[in-house]
């Protein structure tokens, strides 16, 4: 399969490329200025540029693809993160990029669209088990990803399938592990929340593994994680990563922000994605050997 990705140099989309090369696909990689094209050829895939907001300029670029992979992320770094202001040029990729994406892969013909998404959208779970049916509570940055998941959904329909990911919190060699961790480096928090709620987290590999099959998917929103674990022990390891005594926690009353919402107890179920893809996460539960010797 012809197969283009948006982000391709990103957290995700460095992990997406090789997955999608070893799995027999030709890759493109889109960038947003002709001086970006160089870092896309070094991937190993072909290099194009077009503007990801403007539906005219990509119709041509998308007509010589089978399917497009949207990944594209601006995630804020270190504290940047707690302050919705700081998310405007992601939200802005999200939301508009993907409605000029999904317009222009429907007139170019494609027959596939992946568009990434955050399971942070999920109301406040407790210990319940959450499928694709539960209710969301979409707040600041996580509104963005509901709104490029409605967008996606505009494309699907005569043969054409638009797969909506929402992906559990990566982590791995990623800005928001590596702020973490050096925060439980300094006696900050490892974790937020309750040390008995739930964190569903993935790694950057199984991701882009479950990106990969999502092209085989029927049109639908998936859940896509590694096996749910009790925050406390997620925090554990964070705190053997950073070399920390304690894994300390920021309760969830006194978060704001970003920070309310990685504070939510969130146990995900991807069993709907599992037996539709055979999908499965080799990382299965966040451990020391996820995160790189920073």
């Amino acid at each position: 399969m012809r197969v283009l990705v948006i982000g391709a140099t990103g957290v995700l989309g460095r992990e997406v490329v090789p997955a999608l090369l070893a799995d027999g696909h030709h890759v493109g990689g889109m960038a947003s200025g002709r001086h970006r094209l160089p870092a896309i050829g070094a991937l190993g895939i072909d290099p194009v540029a077009a503007d990801v907001f403007d539906a005219d300029s990509l119709v041509p670029v998308l007509r010589e693809y089978d399917a497009v992979v949207n990944v594209a992320t601006r995630v804020p770094v270190g504290r940047r993160l707690m302050r919705n202001r700081n998310w405007a040029d992601n939200d802005r990729l999200r939301a508009e990029g993907s409605r000029a994406l999904a317009r222009a892969a429907l007139a170019a013909g494609v027959g596939v669209l992946v568009q990434e998404g955050v399971s942070l959208a999920y109301a406040e779970g407790g210990d319940t088990v959450l499928d694709e049916r539960a209710p969301l509570d979409p707040v600041g940055p996580t509104r963005a990803s509901v709104a490029a998941h409605v967008n996606a959904e505009t494309f699907a329909g005569e043969g054409r399938s638009a797969v909506r990911l929402r992906i559990a919190t990566v982590h791995g060699d990623d800005p928001i592990s590596r702020w973490m961790i050096n925060g439980a480096k300094g006696r900050g928090p490892a974790y937020f929340g309750d040390p008995d709620g739930w964190l569903t987290a993935i790694h950057p590999a199984d991701a882009a593994s479950g990106i990969v099959a999502a092209l085989t998917a029927p049109s639908g929103v998936y859940n896509l994680g590694a096996t749910p674990i009790r925050k406390r022990e997620f925090g554990a390891v964070i705190a053997e990563v950073a070399g920390a005594a304690k894994a300390r926690t920021l309760p969830g009353v006194l978060t704001r922000g970003f920070l309310a919402i990685l504070a939510r107890s969130q146990r995900l179920s991807s069993a709907r994605f599992s037996d539709l893809t055979g999908w499965q996460p080799k990382r299965t539960e966040p451990a020391v050997d996820w995160f790189p010797a920073w």
